[in-house]
C-alpha cells in the first residue's frame, strides 16, 4: 500500500460563501501518524441563480424533481469549478466532496447533501468520494459533526478544536474518547444582518461592535431548548429557521441591526464559553468566524485562562476542506472515518460512496 497521496477536498457549508477546493498531500508515517500539507486552495462563488437556489431548497415548495436537478447542477458546478482550478495540470489521486446539506434530520433517519458524485467523477476523470454521512445516521447516529476524526488524527495537540462556520462546533477528548457536538449557530446567523447593511458578513465584527446587548433577545435565544439537549447532537438549516430565526424575527423592527448583531454574537461567545471544556488550556479555531476580531475578543474576555489559537489564513478558510480530503483517504483505504462516540452511531464506520 502506497503511503502518500494527493488529494482535493471539496467542502460547501450553511453559509453559502461559495465552494471551497483545497489540494492536500498526505503521508503516513512508519508510526502510523500523519502528516498534511495544504499545497493550495481557492473558493470558487456560486453564481446568483444556483445560490438562490440552494437558499430555498428546504422550501415546502421544493419537490422531488427540483431535489434530483439540484443535484446535478451542484454537481456540474463543483466539476467545473475544480477543471477550471486546474487547468491542463496533473490530477490528484482522488477529490472528496461534501457536498452541500440540504436535509439533515437524523432524528427521522434522514439526511442529504447533494452534488452527484457520479457527475464529478465523470467530468474531473477522477475518482470521487461522496456521500459521506449516510451511513452513520442508518447506524443510529446523527451523521454529524464528521471532523472531529481529522481533528483528533490531524490536529490532535490542541485541547479542543472550534469551528466558526454556519454553525459553531467543537471536538475535544476525554478520557481518551472523542466528543464533539453543534454548539450554535454562527454565520447562518451572523451573515443575514450583515446582508441587510449591504455587506457579504460583518468585517471583523463592526456592526457588532457599534451595537449593544439587548437583555431581552439573549435571554430568549438562551432558553432555546436545543442546549439542554445532551450530546451527541448536531443542527441544521431547519431548526435554524424554525427556533433561531423565528426568535429573531420578533425583535426585528424592535431593534437595530448592530443590537441584534452585538447580542447574537454575545449568545454564540456565550454558549461556545460554555462548552469548552474546563481541562482545555489551547483551542484551535476555524471557519470564517475566526476572521471576527470583535467575536474572538468577546470569546477571549469569557475563558481568560484560554489560548484562543487562530491560525494561518490557509488553515482558518480550509481546515473543514483538509479534512474531508482526508476522510475521502481514510474511505479509499477501508478504515473508519467517523466516530461513534461523537455521533452517537452504534459503532464506528467507514462511510462514502466510491464513484470511479
Amino acid at each position: 500500500m502506497k503511503n502518500e497521496w494527493d488529494g482535493i477536498g471539496v467542502m460547501s457549508g450553511t453559509s453559502l460563501d461559495g465552494i471551497d477546493l483545497a489540494w492536500c498531500q498526505f503521508s503516513k508515517k512508519s508510526d502510523g501518524k500523519w502528516d498534511y500539507c495544504i499545497e493550495k486552495a481557492v473558493t470558487v462563488p456560486y453564481d446568483y441563480e444556483l445560490k438562490n437556489q440552494l437558499e430555498n431548497a428546504s422550501f415546502p415548495l421544493f419537490s422531488a424533481l427540483d431535489y434530483v436537478k439540484l443535484n446535478n447542477e451542484v454537481a456540474e458546478a463543483i466539476a467545473k469549478a475544480i477543471n477550471d482550478w486546474l487547468g491542463n495540470s496533473p490530477r490528484p489521486d482522488f477529490i472528496a466532496s461534501h457536498g452541500h446539506t440540504i436535509f439533515h434530520q437524523p432524528e427521522i433517519g434522514l439526511t442529504s447533501q447533494i452534488g452527484n458524485g457520479a457527475i464529478i467523477a465523470a467530468k474531473t476523470k477522477t475518482p470521487t468520494i461522496c456521500d459521506f454521512r449516510t451511513t452513520d445516521v442508518a447506524l443510529g447516529g446523527q451523521g454529524a459533526p464528521l471532523v472531529p476524526i481529522g481533528d483528533e488524527l490531524l490536529f490532535g495537540e490542541y485541547d479542543a478544536c472550534l469551528n466558526l462556520g454556519g454553525i459553531a462546533n467543537i471536538s475535544y477528548l476525554v478520557d481518551n474518547k472523542r466528543i464533539a457536538y453543534d454548539i450554535c449557530p454562527c454565520n447562518m446567523a451572523l451573515n443575514p444582518i450583515a446582508k441587510r447593511n449591504d455587506m457579504e458578513y460583518d468585517v471583523d465584527g463592526k456592526l457588532a461592535a457599534s451595537g449593544q446587548v439587548i437583555p431581552e433577545l439573549l435571554q430568549e435565544l438562551n432558553k432555546l431548548g436545543y442546549y439542554r439537549q445532551q450530546n451527541p447532537k448536531s443542527l441544521g438549516k431547519e431548526w435554524y429557521q424554525e427556533c433561531f430565526y423565528f426568535t429573531l424575527i420578533k425583535f426585528l423592527n424592535r431593534i437595530s441591526d448592530a443590537d441584534m448583531d452585538c447580542t447574537v454574537v454575545e449568545h454564540i461567545t456565550e454558549q461556545i464559553a460554555a462548552n469548552v471544556p474546563e481541562h482545555a488550556r489551547s483551542m484551535l479555531v476555524t471557519g470564517g468566524g475566526a476572521h471576527n476580531k470583535y467575536l474572538i475578543d468577546c470569546l477571549r474576555s469569557k475563558r481568560k485562562e484560554l489560548e484562543v489559537i487562530v491560525p494561518n489564513d490557509l488553515i482558518v478558510d480550509y481546515k473543514e476542506a483538509l479534512i474531508f480530503a482526508f476522510l475521502g483517504l481514510l474511505r479509499l483505504n477501508g478504515e473508519n472515518n467517523c466516530i461513534s462516540s461523537v455521533t452517537g452511531a452504534s459503532k464506528d464506520s467507514c462511510g462514502g460512496a466510491i464513484y470511479l
